[in-house]
């Protein structure tokens, strides 16, 4: 027997004709032109202006070379760290029933929801020369603010939620079966995360990292009040994009801008990538 065909008022309330896909394809892409790629090529257009010469120039100045030494240290220390947080939340969430686990994910979720600002104050408040661990920090020698461990700090705040979130989804929709069976049979817990766990994870994993980096290198507002703007030694490539701007050397902001929008692009590619793989090994596993 055939099946009964749908109603016209059911296609009509699922189907758009062709006229309204058309106007809405091309409010989409004068959007996405305007807002998006249009700034992206006047970024690239104006660090050239100039020629390439002078473009060279402003990305290997002292000062610039050291603000992107020091966004990929910012980078290379608070990714990693977020990929462990990231991975045993995920775990801890995902895997086992304890109280207190929606207080968990809830914070997760903060730094989507505080500003980056704030969240450089409440740094500054906790170990600045005036807050409430500064005396001790200083008693020490040691210092957290307007210097490179509290850019670090800073950058893993805002950064941690995204592996984490990446995961929790993901390993929820897997279940616990498998990692059951893997114990069930003998396995350690080790050997269960290794060979089990982790190569069910393995894409939503690079695509939290991709994120991760991403922001990591791009953040501008809680580093800005952590960093004390100190030029050559705790300015991130944002900071110095801002400097730079601000003293009217419009060709090596832009030059140095257009760095940070390359790297964008790069991250667009890995990820859209990234989203092929894992929907390709998801078909695959759903047959």
């Amino acid at each position: 027997m055939s099946a009964p065909l749908a109603s016209p008022a059911h296609r009509r309330a699922t189907a758009e004709s062709p006229i309204a896909r058309i106007v809405l394809i091309t409010v989409a892409l004068a959007f996405l032109g305007v807002f998006l790629l249009l700034p992206l090529i006047a970024v690239f257009a104006e660090a050239l202006q100039a020629g390439v010469q002078p473009f060279l120039d402003a990305v290997v100045e002292p000062d610039a070379i050291a603000a992107i030494t020091l966004t990929l240290t910012v980078a290379a220390i608070s990714v990693p760290l977020n990929i462990v947080f990231g991975i045993a939340a995920a775990w801890a969430i995902t895997k086992f029933d304890f109280r207190g686990k929606g207080f968990l994910i809830t914070l997760i979720d903060l730094p989507f929801s505080v500003s980056p600002v704030v969240a450089g104050l409440i740094y500054i408040l906790l170990f600045g020369a005036n807050g409430w661990f500064g005396g001790w920090l200083a008693a020490h020698d040691l210092q957290i603010v307007f210097a490179v461990p509290g850019i670090v700090i800073a950058t893993i705040f805002v950064t941690f939620p995204f592996v984490a979130r990446e995961l929790i989804p993901l390993m929820q929709e897997q279940g616990r079966d498998d990692e059951e069976a893997a114990l069930s049979l003998g396995a350690s817990g080790w050997q269960t995360f290794w060979h089990v766990t982790l190569p069910n994870i393995r894409w939503g994993l690079l695509y939290g990292v991709l994120l991760c980096n991403a922001r990591a290198m791009g953040e501008f507002g809680a580093v800005s009040v952590v960093s004390g703007h100190i030029r050559g030694e705790t300015n991130t490539m944002p900071l110095h994009v801002e400097i730079l701007y601000n003293e009217y050397n419009f060709v090596a902001a832009f030059a140095v801008a257009s760095l940070l929008a390359g790297l964008a692009l790069v991250t667009l590619v890995l990820k859209s990538v990234l989203e092929w793989r894992f929907d390709y090994h998801r078909g695959g596993a759903g047959h």
